[in-house]
């Protein structure tokens, strides 16, 4: 059976409360097959009868993003934070998930920022658990250079194709 089947949540209430709160905009980085397993299939569509701007990129459970879907997220996240839109991230029991991405939104802010300066953060804020798997770790550590790497090819393929 499923783990989540005497979890009862009220939908409509937590969407009026996100309403409340003013959420404009909201990241959903589960895949459609955990909507279902939580028993939401159609959660990203009722977002969107609600006036919530839905920005989903699914990501399969103990994965990280590609480093082009993260630029993706990255671009789309400080777009909406550049704009003072009120902005979450949503998943279910992943939150290592949306700390990553926020650990990669902080060091693509400040070149300076360290890696590790960045997990102490996101620990300070929500824990020791936040940034716990050595392949989180791994890939905040080499987040930069991917970065680079990414950005110069899709540089090389744009100036390709421009000629």
């Amino acid at each position: 059976g499923c783990r989540f089947k005497d979890v009862r949540r009220n939908l409509q209430k937590d969407i009026e409360e996100l309403k409340n709160y003013g959420t404009q905009d909201i990241f959903v980085l589960c895949t459609r097959g955990e909507l279902l397993k939580y028993r939401v299939p159609n959660l990203i569509d009722t977002y969107q009868q609600h006036g919530i701007c839905v920005h989903h990129y699914p990501i399969p459970d103990g994965d990280a993003p590609d480093i082009a879907k993260c630029c993706q997220i990255l671009e789309e996240l400080r777009s909406c934070l550049e704009s003072n839109r009120k902005t979450i991230q949503h998943i279910y029991t992943r939150i290592y998930l949306s700390l990553t991405v926020a650990a990669c939104l902080l060091l693509q802010l400040s070149d300076t920022l360290a890696p590790q300066q960045a997990i102490d953060s996101l620990r300070n804020l929500r824990g020791s658990g936040a940034i716990q798997t050595i392949k989180q770790y791994n890939y905040l550590h080499d987040f930069r250079e991917n970065l680079a790497v990414h950005l110069a090819t899709k540089d090389t393929v744009l100036r390709s194709v421009s000629r």
